[in-house]
């Protein structure tokens, strides 16, 4: 069996889909025939102080001779020099999205996170990216071979269609997501506040923990907007929460300035929900409308007339759940994902 070392940066437990895909693959490999052992990176990274990028060589120089890494880009799109030389192994590289693409990141830091992962990914033997938009970045502006790239979709575990919300109630409209600049939440809250004669109830879901100033600033906007009754910010969710808040609506909203693909997409199209996302979001382009319509990223009057077309006309966003539901079979499973990234790793010598 193939033996490599999965080389991840942070809280393999975070709820996010980028630790949700590690999760998986640490999961699943094994039965596509390669034994990956989980190996915790230190630090902060992407921006870890000297001591983590030491203790980071250390243990990349510790692994068997030959053995190959596998690292997650949040943390080797960040890699110097040190880091590169002391892996004793061939590098193959896991990009959910390029870091400079970060929302809310300085000018400096752009172009030095730029410049940080193209060097990085020049040496890597082999490239898997997340998502066929991150692969044509990845090629266009870091400089990855065609030949050097291959493509894992994330995919989705079966999960039973949303019941939505009782008969007669307002619609409950849903985003589920990580607070932060680039999740576009301010720009949702801006929609709602334009459509608050519309009979509807919304629940913004995710970890506050990154993001805790813009936390605290979208919900002093939900208040001064007097939408604090109708509005939910309930923090991180557990499984099971994340369960039933799914269950309970009849709308995905992500507004999302840019995803690398946007797994919660087909999470929620897994369970019959209808989408409303952003051109910034891979997944949702991947499938047709009605079941998922796209507006522009960043705009709060295209996002408030595409909500309100559909509050307007009830038979609209039942529709759409019937396109949704029919979308369910189709959708990419994690052994795919666990497959296509097996059989990269395979191919790797020794």
């Amino acid at each position: 069996m193939k033996r490599v070392a999965f080389l991840i940066p942070g809280d393999i437990d975070s709820p996010t889909g980028g630790y949700r895909y590690g999760r998986e693959m640490l999961a699943r490999l094994p039965a596509e025939g390669v034994a990956v052992e989980h190996v915790r990176l230190p630090g902060s990274w992407p921006a870890p102080d000297a001591a983590a990028r030491r203790a980071t060589a250390a243990l990349s120089a510790a692994r068997d001779p030959g053995e190959p890494l596998l690292i997650d880009g949040l943390a080797y799109g960040a890699f110097g020099p040190e880091e590169i030389a002391a892996a004793r192994g061939p590098i193959v590289a896991l990009v959910h999205h390029p870091l400079a693409y970060e929302t809310g990141l300085s000018p400096e830091r752009i172009d030095a996170l730029l410049a940080s992962e193209r060097e990085a990914l020049r040496h890597a033997v082999s490239v898997v990216a997340s998502s066929r938009e991150t692969g044509r970045l990845l090629v266009e502006r870091f400089g990855v071979s065609p030949a050097d790239l291959s493509v894992a979709v994330p995919g989705v575990a079966d999960a039973p269609a949303a019941s939505g919300s009782p008969a007669g109630s307002p619609r409950h409209l849903v985003a589920l997501g990580a607070v932060s600049p680039r999740k576009g939440y301010d720009v949702l809250i801006e929609a709602l506040t334009r459509l608050s004669d519309r009979p509807w109830r919304a629940t913004i879901a995710g970890s506050t923990s990154f993001a805790p100033d813009l936390s605290a600033l979208l919900r002093a906007r939900i208040a001064s907007a007097g939408l604090a009754e109708r509005i939910a910010m309930p923090g991180a969710l557990s499984e099971d929460g994340i369960a039933r808040l799914f269950d309970g609506a009849d709308l995905f909203v992500f507004p999302s300035r840019y995803e690398g693909y946007g797994m919660v997409v087909t999470e929620a199209l897994a369970r019959g929900l209808p989408v409303l996302a952003t051109t910034g979001v891979p997944a949702a382009l991947d499938f047709p409308a009605p079941a998922v319509r796209c507006v522009p990223p960043g705009d709060p009057a295209a996002l408030a007339d595409a909500l309100g077309s559909l509050l307007d006309r009830p038979g609209r966003l039942d529709e759409a759940r019937r396109a949704a539901l029919s979308l369910r079979s189709a959708l990419p499973r994690w052994t795919d994902t666990a497959a296509a990234l097996a059989e990269v790793l395979k191919r790797i010598a020794p």
